[in-house]
């Protein structure tokens, strides 16, 4: 984004338009984690909790959130350690898990008349499954978007643990140029990527410009349990979404937790999207979401869930 010199790029309307669109703001203390959220609808109405991957923030979700306030009341975490949430000494999947329902908590997810459902993209699904095997009985569903289960011969090779301390840069333009998505790849509808890359950003305490997320969590991080006996643990129903381009999702990956799911569960492949779907195909994306919340709004699982 370095060639926009810190302006903000041409936006379609509906973007425009997503991003306007009035929310409330809150936080609740998890462990003495003080973890911020955003809530869209109205209370009362059926629960949508939205959950970001690593790095990232609630924010990634302001231009979905609003397609959903209609009929769910909607609510979007971040993290410990991430976004304008506190850091802490350090992490692990089963305190994450417990963001997660605190948030819904909070957010008045649970007092809708049906059950919620959480959306969980990336680093969020592998929490959300921690949250399905845990604590899945007080959920209706969850839909892992792009969290790859991997075989055993393809092992997860996971965050990098170095902890780098983050750069200060020296103004906004600098630190927006330096923007890069986790994995890396190319995204082209950049309004979005300067969205979220604008909210990942603060001033830092000597001047400038630095990011929101705490640079050691994966060097004082506890993974927790394997991610695949989770998944056939969960306690609620499952669906699975990913980009068809997605470098972490290619085919056998998707093969190999269909079945540990007994071939009986949607899995929906987004076309011209590659691991951050919100950000590369976000209609589609929202379409895809509307049609699935519909059908399992008035349907029962095919899987057993206990």
């Amino acid at each position: 984004m370095a060639e926009f010199k810190g302006a903000v790029p041409p936006s379609p309307d509906w973007f425009r338009k997503a991003i306007a669109h009035p929310y409330e703001t809150g936080s609740v203390i998890v462990k003495g984690a003080n973890v911020t959220y955003q809530r869209w609808g109205k209370r009362g109405a059926p629960g949508l909790l939205l959950v970001h991957g690593n790095g990232a923030h609630a924010h990634w979700w302001d231009f979905i959130a609003p397609y959903f306030a209609e009929d769910y009341n909607v609510a979007a975490i971040t993290f410990a350690g991430m976004g304008d949430s506190d850091m802490r000494d350090a992490y692990d999947m089963a305190t994450f898990a417990e963001e997660e329902v605190a948030v819904a908590e909070a957010a008045g997810l649970f007092e809708g008349p049906t059950k919620p459902i959480i959306v969980a993209h990336s680093f969020g699904g592998f929490v959300t499954l921690v949250t399905g095997a845990k604590y899945g009985e007080r959920f209706d569903g969850m839909v892992i978007v792009d969290s790859p289960v991997n075989p055993p011969e393809r092992p997860h090779r996971g965050p990098d643990r170095k902890g780098r301390p983050h750069r200060v840069y020296p103004d906004l333009a600098t630190a927006l140029g330096r923007f890069r998505l986790a994995p890396p790849q190319l995204c082209e509808n950049l309004y979005a990527v300067d969205y979220i890359a604008r909210w990942s950003l603060k001033k830092a305490d000597e001047g400038g410009w630095t990011w929101k997320f705490d640079p050691t969590i994966w060097t004082h991080f506890d993974p927790g349990g394997d991610p695949a006996e989770m998944l056939k643990a969960a306690r609620c129903r499952v669906a699975i979404i990913r980009g068809e381009d997605s470098s972490l999702m290619p085919d056998d990956v998707r093969e190999y937790m269909r079945g540990l799911l007994g071939y009986q569960v949607p899995f929906i492949s987004i076309p011209h999207a590659d691991h951050h779907v919100m950000l590369d195909q976000p209609i589609a994306f929202v379409a895809a979401l509307r049609t699935l919340l519909a059908e399992w709004s008035h349907s029962d699982p095919h899987r057993a869930v206990s």
